[in-house]
């Protein structure tokens, strides 16, 4: 049960964070929403801060009496490495080493498909074949999860990785018929891992498209049963089996054109 227990989200601004904290609050969630940019409050049990993943002390104090943390802050696309390893793998770290000092026993990291995006579109990747990114915005999702890893087994703390497929309304592409992520699908992922007994754990959030390419055995495992498919809404489309399926994501101009000159 979720309802009457205290989590911190961060990237609480974002798109995900804020369809996510008015589903947690009509769950009775009690909230502390904290980002970099400003957000409003969805409710009278909702507190905002703000805050930087870089101020490692403020998290400690951000989080002390939490139940969990959804750890959704970072740079959410390619860019330089050197920006996505100061946010997205420093910040992790930071989010995860505060959860440890302040006693919070759960941590649920959005990570993202784009860790596998550079299988081909004819093969079904599970959460324990080895990563393949499609860039470095990958790759800083390769090390958060290893983070989370290791704060699992080595400091005991929960920690559900949830690789997030394409959040959208409805699918656009032939890709996203494959990689689609509604977002009531996205809800029923995020509460898995929050409420899973499981105490480490990797999962694909996808919603259960006809053709997708990743397991849902893992999801399920921890609780996670997607409802919505592509298919329903869009008609289905073919894709060469042979491209990554991180498609544009894969190329190298999306890389080399977010690079510092």
């Amino acid at each position: 049960m979720i309802a009457g227990s205290r989590w911190v989200v961060t990237g609480a601004a974002g798109t995900i964070g804020s369809a996510l904290r008015i589903a947690l609050a009509e769950e009775g969630v009690e909230l502390v929403s904290t980002d970099i940019r400003p957000a409003s409050p969805i409710g009278p049990g909702d507190s905002v801060v703000t805050a930087d993943l870089g101020d490692l002390e403020s998290l400690v104090e951000l989080f002390a009496g939490a139940d969990g943390v959804i750890h959704l802050g970072g740079i959410a696309d390619e860019a330089d490495f050197h920006d996505l390893a100061e946010v997205n793998i420093v910040g992790t770290y930071h989010v995860l080493e505060a959860a440890r000092r302040a006693g919070v026993t759960r941590v649920v990291y959005a990570s993202s498909n784009r860790l596998t995006g550079m299988y081909s579109a004819g093969e079904h990747v599970t959460p324990d074949m080895p990563p393949r990114p499609d860039g470095f915005y990958g790759v800083s999702k390769v090390a958060g999860e290893a983070l989370c890893r290791l704060y699992a087994d080595k400091f005991g703390i929960s920690t559900v990785s949830v690789r997030i497929g394409t959040y959208e309304q409805r699918p656009g592409s032939a890709r996203e018929q494959r990689t689609w992520l509604s977002p009531a699908d996205a809800v029923r992922a995020f509460v898995a891992a929050m409420t899973t007994t499981e105490h480490t754990a990797v999962f694909y959030a996808v919603s259960a498209n006809t053709n997708r390419w990743w397991d849902l055995d893992a999801g399920a495992a921890v609780g996670y049963v997607p409802q919505d498919d592509a298919a329903d809404r869009v008609p289905e489309e073919s894709i060469d089996a042979s491209i990554a399926q991180g498609g544009i994501y894969a190329t190298p101009e999306y890389s080399t054109d977010r690079m510092r000159r």
